[in-house]
């Protein structure tokens, strides 16, 4: 089974739209307005986590800079160059938080990988760069159990059934398992079974480091997160037209 990007768990999520142009290598990324972009970040932790949690927003000319300074130990931001596609595009969103360890290693990788992007790196450069960091230990895996939070409204990421982008709903965790594999924990989801993958099993992201246990939030939480947020939606919406959700996602 493919472990592409989000390949195995996106296929839970019930609200897609098909992706207009693949992306390109030249694709330039838009500056977000820094107030959305920050309650978009947040979106990505739960409500009580918000209130002292750090955000970084993305200046496309030099990577992400801290904004706000938290002492909760969550840190977020708006992922918008997963090294691990291959690809450079300009209409990929992900909001993700880290805990204090994670932000010291995942996220971190996340945000140098934004760095060297903004210097000019293409998409093969900049993958050999981060899985060469990997490979000679400058990320390290935490050393002890942790979470991502990833329960947002909306991200825009790959995604069945064809393993391009598609915008969609797809609340869920990220407990770090560097290295474990669904075999190891009994796990075996399949795309084409929804239920299979409403039970933990793992998600490889680029390589046996970044390796989670993914938990997806039921189906009524997951709508109270969409109807708790509707103005969020509407702002980012109008903002880029790939994150508008199709209308019988707001039900």
């Amino acid at each position: 089974m493919r472990t592409l990007f989000f390949a195995l768990f996106a296929a839970v999520a019930c609200l897609s739209a098909k992706a207009p142009a693949a992306g390109h290598d030249d694709a330039l990324l838009r500056p977000m307005p820094e107030a959305l972009e920050i309650r978009f970040a947040l979106s990505a932790a739960p409500p009580a986590l918000r209130g002292d949690a750090t955000v970084y927003v993305l200046d496309p000319a030099s990577g992400y800079r801290r904004v706000r300074e938290g002492h909760d130990g969550i840190a977020c931001l708006v992922e918008r160059t997963p090294w691990e596609m291959r690809e450079l595009r300009n209409d990929v969103y992900i909001p993700l938080c880290y805990d204090a360890a994670g932000d010291r290693s995942y996220l971190q990788a996340k945000r140098d990988t934004a760095a060297l992007r903004a210097q000019g790196l293409d998409a093969a450069a900049l993958a050999a760069e981060m899985e060469k960091r990997w490979a000679d230990g400058g990320y390290r895996v935490p050393a002890g159990a942790g979470v991502s939070y990833m329960v947002a409204p909306v991200m825009r990421a790959v995604g069945p059934p064809d393993l391009q982008v598609h915008t969609m709903t797809m609340p869920h965790l990220m407990f770090y398992a560097p290295g474990v594999t669904d075999a190891d924990i009994g796990a075996k989801p399949d795309l084409a079974d929804k239920a299979s993958l409403a039970w933990p099993f793992i998600a490889r992201q680029g390589n046996d480091a970044q390796s989670y246990i993914i938990q997806m939030v039921g189906d009524a939480e997951k709508a109270a997160i969409v109807d708790g947020q509707r103005d969020l939606l509407r702002e980012l919406c109008t903002y880029d037209k790939v994150l508008c959700l199709p209308s019988a996602g707001h039900h």
